[in-house]
This record gives C-alpha cells, structure tokens and sequence, in this order.
C-alpha cells in the first residue's frame, strides 16, 4: 500500500482499491468508511453466526450449505479488506 494513503473499504465501479489521503483522520470521508469498516465487521459476525447455524444443521441442503458459503467468502473478503486498512495505519516501531 502506498504510504500516507488510507485503503478505504470499498472499491470504485471497475472494481479497483479506493485510497484517501491518511492525513486526516477525522475528515468526513475518514468517518464514513470507519463507519462502513464497523459496518463490514458487524455483518461478517452475523454471517459467521448463520454458518454456523448451517453447518450445524444436518438437515441443511446443498443450497443453503452454498448460500452461506458465498455470504462467508463476501464477509471474509471485507474483513481482510479492513484488517490490511487498519494494520497500514499502524505506527512503525
């Protein structure tokens, strides 16, 4: 990542990184995607929460198996998304 740039937590309409300038962390836009990031966070723990119920579940077919998959992977991708965000701010020792 480039320093001095914040990765923000969604991509722009052809699928590329978005980026802003890291030097204000309370701009709007800074509020916004921690706001978005909580947001990510929050779903994935639901999403984690609804595999499990699947997995758990030995009636659950192949669709709702698949279906929770996909929710899993798109949940995963964003928190990786997050965590490489956030772990680029940290200060270097």
């Amino acid at each position: 990542m480039t320093p001095g740039l914040r990765l923000l937590p969604w991509a722009s309409p052809e699928g590329k990184p978005c980026y802003l300038s890291a030097d204000d962390p309370d701009s709007p836009l800074s509020r916004l995607a921690d706001e978005v990031e909580e947001d990510q966070l929050a779903d994935g723990e639901r999403v984690l929460e609804g595999a499990r119920a699947v997995l758990g579940d030995p009636k659950a077919g192949e669709h709702a198996a698949r279906s929770a998959l996909a929710r899993a992977t798109e949940s995963l991708r964003e928190t990786i998304r997050v965590a490489r965000s956030r772990g680029a701010r940290l200060p270097t020792p």
